[in-house]
Order: C-alpha cells, then structure tokens, then sequence
C-alpha cells in the first residue's frame, strides 16, 4: 500500500524513480508522482492512474536530475485525483514531501497552521507535514531539525522523503510504523519502502526502524532517532535477485505465484525436516523452544489470507499438540484489551512483515509480556525485527496482491512447527518419520495438482458469469473454503463467501437455485459423509456443484456436476493440497472476466495503515 522510491547520485534520476515505481505497482496505488530538483529549483510531475501515465507524461518534459522521490498514492484521505497526489509543495515551491502512512492528529495541526497564515491545497493529511516542517524551516533550523521537531508533534504512522531547496544535496527520510530501507550503493543511494524497487541498482541495504531519521547524501548517510541521538546502522546484503520479481515468461505474476508453489513449499521445507529424529528443526526458535512448549495457551494473530492459515495452524495445535489456540483478527485484537499472560505464546502471521495491523496488535502482546513469534516472508521486515523468535516462509517474493504461494507456505510451516512441538511431547519417533515422509510428497503433490489447470480452466468457462458462490468445507477444509471464498472475490469481483459445510442449513441453504454455484472442499476424511449429505440437500435444491475431492473417489462423481480430484494426504497438510484448485479456479474465472489479477481494484499487497 504506498510506495517511495528516492535516488541520490551522479545518474539520472528520473528512470532509476520511474523503474523503482513500477517495481512497487504490485502493491496497489492510485496515483503516481516524482518531485526533482532541475535548473536549479524543485519540480512535482503527478497524476492520477497508472505509472505508465506518470511516465508519459515526464516524457513531455526536458528534465534531467540526480536527485529525486518519487511516491505511488493509495488513496485515505482525499479522493484520488492530481492535486491529492504526492508529492506537496509548500506555498514558496522550496520544500516537497511524499508520504506513507496516517497522520491521526492531522486535523488539530492544520488548524493551528491555517491560524499562523498556511494555506491548503489538498484533502490530504500529508500536506500537513509539507507546512509543519516548513514553519520550523522559517525559524532558521536545518532541514533534519526542522523534520525532527515536526515529527514530535505528529501522532500516527509514516514513511516519509523530503526535499529542500536549502540543502539540495540531501534527501531526509523517516520512518514510524511504515517500512522504509536505504539502499547504499558506490557515489550513490537510494531509498525506498521495499527492498524490490532497490536490487536492480545494489544488494547492500539498511533497514531503518521506528523513530529514526536519516540524512541521505551520494556517497555516505547518517541516522539519528527521534529524540537526536546518533544510531549506528548495520549495512545487510539481500539475496533477492531480480530474476525473483520479474513474470518468468508467465503472463501475469499470480500465475507465476501459483505454479511455483511445488519450489515455494519446497522451499518452506527445506533443511528443516530430519528423517531420522522424526522431527524438524526450525532454527528461529530454538532460543524460545522450551517455553512455546510450556505454554498455557497459543494465540495467532493476522490478517486476510495470513488469518485463514492461522485458522488452519489452530486445528494442526490443538490436534497435535492439545494447548488451546485461538485464532484473532490483528485489526480487533488490541481494541478489545485482550486478557494476556506471560505464559501465552502469540503467533503473528504476515507475509509482508509489516502489516500495520498485525504490527500494533504484537507491539500490545510484547507489552503485555506474553512471548511473540513472527512468522513472515520478508528477511528484515518489521516483524522478523521485533519479533522474540520467528520462523521465515521462505516463499521468495510474491508480488501479485492475491495471496497463493505465501499461504500454502505459511501452512507448510505451521505444519513443521507442530511437528517440532509434537515430538517433544507424545508423538511417536514411528508417526513422526511417517509424517516427515508425508511432508516430503507435498511438492510434487502439488505438481500434480497444476496439471490439472485446462480442466479448471473448463469450469472457469462455464461460471464466469456467475453473480454470487458458495464455498463449504469441514474440519480442517473450512478456512480452506474461506480462502477459496477470499481468492474469487479478490479479483473477480464476484461476490463469494466460505462456511463451514455444517453451518449451511443454518442460513446459507436459502441461497441456493439453479443459479449458485456451491464450491464443496470433499476430500475422503472423517467427515466426508457428512460433506456427502451436504452435497445431496444442495443437488435437490438444483445448486451448482464443484467438488475438489480425493483421487480414486468414484462415488461423488454421481452427485456432483464438476469434480477436481487431487492427491490423498494427512488431514493436517490437506489444505496444502486442497487450496491450488480453488485458486487456479478463481485465477481463471478472473481472467475469462477480463481483469487485472495482480492489481485488483482497491487493494493493496502490503497493507500499511490501520
């Protein structure tokens, strides 16, 4: 949601920001814009729309720079138009900032700056910031000064750069609650708020934390906090490779996603399983393995797809391990003054690893001394950093902003946590052999699931027009449903919603006609007959049905109209399986629709704001 990019050197800035821009479009935005210094004085070039747009229109211009920002808006507050694009000038043209993040007290300080003579120009709170700093430029401060006093009176979240016509050989930058990373190259820097829009140039990063700001020069940077102190920072190499983000010869980056989770779980997977010992080895945990053991009680706390995994991890704990586990929503979790104990362990699940949400509900958790585990994809996001201990995904980077390989990822590891916890309690060296085996299928599993894409592409055909689906799933399968659910809505536009199967004579059954597709989740488990009965009530109420069910099922073939037929496994690691089909189907559905899959409308990938 948002993002920055900023470049500091002896090049031309303006492509490196265009480039840096479209490698941030996949987390969502609604207009776009860059501020330079050229011939001397500040310049702003925004829009509305599409990076490309932005582009075309600097393409008009005979600008060349060596310094510059540049932002991608997602809009909270003002509508998106130009004049609510970043960058903002101040009234004199002499100052610009561009920001991410939510400003919470923005209302009593543009109050009191309309009362020293400010006048505004936007509906934005990040305008506020632009006069704010600019009123402490006015009493002779320097530009890092005047950004640090302006930030000790501003209550919210940002990532934010700043220009100045008085120091024109720096960019300022800042950070709370909002990433932001510096990227050091050789007589250059740049700065951005994902590594992504970074390793085309450098692979030598820094990631700064909460309260810290930086003055970027080309060739050196320095970094105080809040408060004034000088911060010695660490400079940290990053593996991602360009070849990562880039689409590999597939169309849209979400297919890419989908058919690389045979390596993506693989990945999750890999040199953690030990055959011999039964178990796995899971080395962000091993300084806190004896009391996450010990715990009284597990909480999992995300957001969106990160939620319906942590849905999938309660039942794997509670099966396996017998420690009771609940399942929160970060956006409602703190609100609620949740009942915390130093003996609880709380998961925080996020592939970004700084969702604002999750963010602020684990900073409450620490707060009230309960042990906090990070499970997130991003090396050095907020999370992996504020985290007690945590475990990385693995997934390598996911760019369409539908969720696929980071959530079956996300199951893989959950499942290699009860495993590791389970065998330090009753399970047996017999069964945890049996099940490190059953891991090591998954991949090509999952290989085999991808083959069956023309078939679910068939299916596709036949509801694309479909106005509304049901998605029903038992046990394990139902977070399975919802996310199925999630998916088609997402980029389909088409409105869905996941039950579980027995819930649906408890309201959802006076939706079906001839016209509701019904999505069940059926594989050959201990509730399958009862996912038989649930299918038979549908049929007679002339529903639609697809079945995802297990491979050698004859049986549903009579009752259902469409069946997909995946590869039999464990219950616990059956959502693995069972969640590829519905995101190919959803994928396809979408598609046949004609829509953007990797930027759907009005979502972001990273969501940065609460």
């Amino acid at each position: 949601m948002c993002g920055i990019v900023g470049y500091i050197g002896e090049r031309d800035a303006i492509p490196i920001l265009i480039e840096g821009l479209k490698r941030l479009e996949y987390r969502g935005y609604d207009s776009a814009g860059l501020g330079f210094f050229s011939k001397g004085a500040l310049n702003i070039i925004k829009n509305k729309g599409k990076v490309a747009l932005l582009e075309e229109k600097i393409n008009g211009h005979n600008h060349q720079s060596k310094i510059g920002i540049g932002h991608t808006r997602w809009a909270t507050h003002g509508i998106p138009n130009e004049t609510n694009a970043h960058p903002h000038f101040n009234k004199e043209k002499t100052l610009l900032v561009i920001h991410n993040g939510i400003i919470e007290n923005y209302q009593p300080l543009k109050k009191i700056l309309i009362g020293d003579g400010y006048e505004f120009k936007s509906e934005t709170d990040t305008e506020v910031l632009v006069h704010l700093i600019d009123s402490f430029l006015k009493k002779g401060v320097t530009l890092f000064s005047a950004v640090r006093h302006a930030l000790n009176q501003v209550e919210g979240t940002y990532g934010l750069a700043v220009l100045s016509c008085g120091e024109p050989d720096k960019i300022v930058v800042a950070r709370k609650g909002s990433p932001l990373v510096l990227g050091i190259g050789e007589n250059e820097n740049f700065i951005a708020s994902d590594v992504s829009a970074l390793i085309a140039h450098t692979k030598q990063v820094v990631y700064l934390e909460d309260g810290e700001i930086a003055e970027v020069y080309k060739d050196h940077f320095r970094t105080k906090n809040i408060e004034d102190e000088e911060i010695q920072k660490e400079i940290i190499e990053v593996t991602m490779s360009i070849e990562q983000i880039d689409k590999g010869g597939y169309s849209t980056f979400m297919l890419k996603e989908i058919m690389e989770q045979p390596e993506s779980v693989l990945n999750s997977m890999r040199g953690r399983l030990v055959h011999d010992d039964g178990t796995s080895k899971l080395g962000g945990l091993e300084s806190v393995l004896n009391r996450i053991a010990n715990s009284k009680r597990f909480i999992i706390c995300a957001c969106g797809t990160s939620w319906h995994s942590g849905m999938v991890g309660e039942y794997m704990f509670e099966q396996y391990l017998r420690i009771p586990t609940e399942v929160e929503y970060a956006s409602e979790f703190r609100y609620r003054n949740p009942i915390i104990h130093p003996d609880d362990t709380i998961f925080f699940i996020s592939q970004s690893g700084e969702t604002a949400d999750t963010l602020a509900a684990m900073k409450e958790a620490k707060r009230k001394g309960a042990l906090v585990i990070g499970i997130c994809n991003a090396v050095g996001s907020s999370i992996a950093r504020d985290s007690d201990a945590g475990v990385y995904i693995h997934a390598g980077p996911e760019i369409g902003v539908a969720s696929t390989k980071a959530f079956t990822a996300q199951l893989s590891v959950f499942a290699l946590i009860t495993l590791l916890l389970a065998r330090r309690k009753d399970m047996s060296l017999i069964d945890g052999k049996k099940m490190v085996e059953e891991f090591q299928t998954i991949p090509g599993k999952i290989e085999k699931i991808l083959k069956l894409e023309k078939q679910i592409e068939v299916i596709a055909e036949e509801f694309k027009n479909a106005k509304n689906f049901l998605y029903l799933g038992r046990g394990y399968n139902f977070p399975v449903a919802l996310e199925g659910a999630l998916k088609l809505k997402e980029i389909s536009y088409i409105h869905a919603e996941g039950y579980p199967a027995a819930e649906m004579k408890h309201g959802p059954i006076a939706l079906v006609d001839e016209n509701m597709p019904v999505v069940f989740i059926a594989p050959k488990d201990s509730t399958y007959d009862k996912i038989i009965s649930n299918i038979e009530e549908i049929k007679a109420r002339k529903g639609k049905v697809i079945a995802i069910a297990t491979e050698g099922d004859d049986d549903i073939d009579r009752l259902a109209d469409y069946v997909i037929k995946i590869p039999e496994t464990i219950r616990m690691l059956m959502p693995i399986l069972s969640v590829i089909p519905l995101q190919l189907l959803a994928y396809h559905i979408a598609m046949k629709k004609g829509l953007n899959v990797d930027q759907p409308r009005n979502l972001a990938k990273s969501v940065t704001v609460e």
